[in-house]
Parts: C-alpha cells; sequence; structure tokens
C-alpha cells in the first residue's frame, strides 16, 4: 500500500475522533446556560418551616421565584404565653402554610455563573396559620373562666430586599439575604369555644400591647366583643439563608 494511500486512511479515521472532541468541547459544563434553580432555606427549619424556593432567571438581570412553605407548630421558637395576675395562658404555638414570591435584579459584574452574585429586589409574603389559646381568666369580682379559643391569622407583607448568592460550586451555592424591610398588614380572627365576659377582650388586649408574634415588631392588637377580630399595619423584616442548587 503507497503511503499517500495509508495517510488517507488515518485521516479517513480520526475525523470522527475530531468531530466527537468538537462535540465535547461544544458541551462542557461551563458553557451550559442553567437558568433555574431549587433551593431550600436553612434559617426556616429553626422554626420547624419547611419552605423550598424556585427561582427562574428571565434575564442577564433579572430573575422571579416563588418560595412556597409548611410550618409546624413543633419548632425551637417559642412564644410565651400570657402571664398577668387575672389572665394566664400557656406558650403560643401556630401552624400553616407561607407563600413568598419575589423579583431579583442581579449585578452582572458580580456574577460568575448563571444565578449568583450581588441582587436587590421585591418581594411578598402571605401568612394563613392556625392557633390556640387556652389558659384561665379571673374577673375583677373573683370568678374564673376557662379560655379555648381557635386563632385563625392571615399576613400579607411586602417590601424590598438585597442579598449576595455565593456560588460554591457551578451547580451549588448559598443565597445571603441580608435585608429586606417592608410593611405587613395583619389579621387575626378569635372563635370562642367556651362563653367569657365582654371584659376578657379589653384585658387581653392590654395584656398583648407588648407582644412581638411576627417581624419582631410591636403588635398592636385591638379584639373586639361582637366579633374578636382584629387587623393592623405594621413594619416587617425579611432575612434568611438559603442553599440553592441550578439546573
Amino acid at each position: 500500500m503507497r503511503k499517500s494511500s495509508i495517510l488517507y486512511f488515518i485521516i479517513f479515521l480520526l475525523i470522527p475522533v475530531f468531530g466527537l472532541g468538537n462535540n465535547l468541547k461544544k458541551e462542557k459544563p461551563d458553557s451550559i446556560k442553567r437558568y433555574n434553580e431549587i433551593g431550600l432555606v436553612i434559617t426556616d427549619l429553626v422554626d420547624a418551616s419547611y419552605q423550598f424556593r424556585y427561582e427562574r432567571k428571565l434575564s442577564s438581570h433579572f430573575s422571579v421565584g416563588l418560595g412556597s412553605a409548611f410550618k409546624s407548630d413543633q419548632g425551637l421558637v417559642k412564644i410565651s404565653g400570657i402571664d398577668k395576675e387575672r389572665l394566664k395562658t400557656g406558650d403560643i404555638t401556630y401552624s400553616g402554610l407561607k407563600l413568598i414570591p419575589d423579583v431579583r435584579y442581579y449585578l452582572n459584574k458580580t456574577q460568575q455563573f448563571e444565578l449568583d452574585g450581588f441582587y436587590f429586589g421585591a418581594y411578598m409574603k402571605y401568612f394563613n396559620f392556625r392557633s390556640d389559646l387556652t389558659g384561665t381568666y379571673i374577673t375583677r369580682e373573683g370568678k374564673e373562666y376557662d379560655l379555648d379559643f381557635d386563632a385563625r391569622i392571615n399576613i400579607v407583607s411586602t417590601g424590598l430586599m438585597l442579598g449576595y448568592k455565593l456560588a460554591v460550586s457551578k451547580r451549588f451555592n448559598i443565597d445571603f439575604m441580608i435585608l429586606g424591610p417592608g410593611t405587613s398588614n395583619q389579621s387575626y380572627k378569635l372563635k370562642n369555644n367556651k362563653p367569657v365576659p365582654d371584659e376578657f377582650y379589653d384585658d387581653l388586649n392590654e395584656a398583648l400591647k407588648n407582644f412581638s408574634l411576627y417581624d419582631l415588631v410591636n403588635s398592636d392588637f385591638k379584639f373586639r366583643v361582637r366579633d374578636a377580630k382584629t387587623s393592623f399595619t405594621t413594619l416587617s423584616f425579611r432575612y434568611g439563608l438559603t442553599v440553592g442548587y441550578t439546573f
């Protein structure tokens, strides 16, 4: 076989190898665009809240996300009950659902991959919780009543946020939400399972003046005798630590 024929034969055999190499080069991990992310909010676990978050990148700067969670009443964070001379209750626990949509703007100069770096944005939080209130109440005349209330809690908050998402690998990152100030519209409703005198509600509102159930802000409870409902607006805060996986 002539040398030229051998050379042509070797070239023919190498064509698929070079072709495969080019394909692998095109498909290397650094060039793959990953516009989706799922994450677990680690800081919520302390309060027995299991929040998962999904984020979708829309462009080089913007993304939208949605967090959803179920909170049980077995968290480490406990709210002490009311301990007044005539009004005493057990510790306050609550459970229910949370939804948190948000929109983010990422600074491209800090991005290493697709969904990381410094960001700022806006969010909304919706909480739907249930709780109970049990204990004893003694009137000014000395008559004692057993307390048995079911409580419904609805909270809608909106605000701004600032954070940094640190890429620890090509797929994993840690999201530090540093600051998230906003306002919160809170609504509470009590269902009375046992009769109590009208004066109980005045004493309950007075006892709750220094309570801060959510967002570390003092509340403004004004339960009324007829419908046992109250609502008010306070400042709110959002912060957290999330571990995410992009795909």
